[in-house]
């Protein structure tokens, strides 16, 4: 095996529903005005993300971790979304379970979000 990737997801709670469903095991497939899933590389980015846009849309955010197989990824280009730090991958929603073939191990929430914490 040639390794894993550790990636981040900023998800709300109607998505984390979804993977917990899943056995923690897979991202749900996209809506239609979806057509990029993007987990992204900095988990501080994936905080931002879930305390300042999750939270405010849905009520909560959370940060997942999960680990891809390295060589899978080498597929997708890292993709600069703002700073040097805002890094993401950006996957084709038809391609989400092929990606979800390439998880390792299991999705874990790392960090969780509720309107009432935010300063």
């Amino acid at each position: 095996m040639t390794g894993t990737t550790t990636l981040y997801r900023p998800t709300g709670p109607e998505e984390l529903a979804l993977v917990e469903a899943s056995g923690w095991t897979a991202w749900p497939p996209r809506l239609p005005e979806q057509p990029i899933f993007y987990p992204v590389l900095n988990e501080d980015y994936a905080v931002r993300i879930a305390r300042d846009w999750n939270v405010p849309a849905s009520g909560s955010g959370f940060v997942t971790r999960f680990e891809v197989d390295s060589a899978f990824l080498e597929r997708y280009p890292v993709r600069q979304a703002g700073g040097e730090t805002i890094l993401e991958l950006w996957v084709p929603a038809q391609e989400l379970a092929e990606f979800n073939a390439h998880i390792v191990g299991r999705i874990e929430v790392v960090h969780a979000f509720h309107g009432d914490d935010r300063p």
